[in-house]
């Protein structure tokens, strides 16, 4: 059986561009004991596939150069040689960008389309949920009556994040890039306000107006400027639970910016980075929780989702610049 894979061509220097993948058509092995052909319904796009292009050492191993690109997928089983899965299962595991593939029952989980529909499980029941939950809650210990600043507010983490803070009795002030997504922060998901980074003039002294009792728990989605503007509004004793860069992920030479090492010492404040998958253990909390807030309507996500295996590659590139509301996903 012939199926169609996407590999990475070339190591990108900055931004990635298109060029830097390649669409190949392959031969699949004939399923083995234990083994299942599945097809690709739902594939996941996360700014995290950026670091794992270059050849550094990170938490993940790097994308080796003419091998598929690794990602998480929502796939249907179609034949199966397993005990645990037969066809028509839905299944969700980081597999590789094929149309259709052949995979060890070990990589996959069956998912339950009956709590939540499928694309979640890539979604708020899906890393980014366990993010949101793990960096939140057990990193941002977050207290009622706080102040709570997110940055990427509007994309697949910062949107669950800034919901937890409402439901934890927070007050929250997202930021992101366009008056659309500033809108659908604060009628859509509950922000107490959000601030435009693109449009503010003077993005230090907009979150001191908008939060006159300092930071309590900033969830860096972004780092850079934004970040730097949030941190000089940071209380005593604080918490950072460091997400993610993402303004910094296609820089060559990363920009030089303020020192503040010398704030969060002189504040008592808690930067932490984390990587999720070093709290599967708690994984099982987090969806018991937030799948009962989800039932009882305290949990809201939004997914931008775009048409065609093919634009995979497109839809990757588009986190960089902005284009998704929420979880990036592309429908096969």
């Amino acid at each position: 059986m012939v199926s169609t894979q996407i590999v990475l061509a070339n190591r990108p220097k900055g931004m990635p561009v298109l060029t830097d993948f390649r669409f190949e058509d392959i031969e699949l092995p004939v399923l083995s004991d234990g083994e299942v052909l599945v097809e690709g319904v739902y594939y996941s796009v996360d700014p995290y596939m950026r670091g794992r292009m270059n050849a550094a050492k990170s938490y993940a191993p790097p994308f080796e150069v003419d091998k598929p690109i690794i990602g998480g997928v929502v796939a249907k089983v179609l034949e199966s040689k397993s005990l645990d899965f037969v066809a028509g299962d839905l299944v969700t595991g980081r597999l590789n960008w094929r149309k259709k593939d052949v995979v060890q029952e070990k990589l996959l989980k069956k998912i339950d389309a009956s709590i939540a529909p499928p694309s979640y499980y890539l979604g708020i029941l899906g890393m980014p949920g366990m993010t949101a939950y793990v960096g939140f809650i057990h990193i941002g210990k977050p207290k009622a009556g706080e102040t709570v600043v997110v940055s990427g507010a509007a994309g697949a983490v910062g949107v669950i994040v800034g919901q937890l803070a409402k439901i934890k009795g927070c007050r929250v002030i997202g930021i992101a890039g366009s008056e659309e997504k500033i809108r659908l922060l604060k009628e859509e998901f509950g922000f107490d306000e959000a601030i435009n980074y693109k449009t503010c003039p003077d993005l230090k002294k907009a979150i001191a107006d908008l939060c006159p009792n300092g930071v309590d728990i900033y969830f860096d989605n972004v780092g850079g400027e934004i970040s730097d503007a949030v941190i000089n509004n940071i209380n005593f004793h604080a918490r950072i639970p460091l997400c993610g860069q993402i303004a910094l992920y296609n820089s060559s030479v990363p920009p030089m910016g303020p020192r503040l090492q010398p704030m969060l010492l002189s504040r008592s404040v808690l930067m932490q980075g984390f990587i999720i998958f070093n709290y599967e253990s708690l994984f099982p909390e987090a969806i018991k929780e937030m799948s009962q807030w989800i039932k009882a309507g305290k949990l809201k996500f939004t997914e931008t989702v775009i048409q065609g295996f093919e634009h995979l590659p497109i839809a990757l590139l588009g986190l960089f610049s902005g284009e998704n509301t929420g979880k990036m996903l592309v429908k096969a």
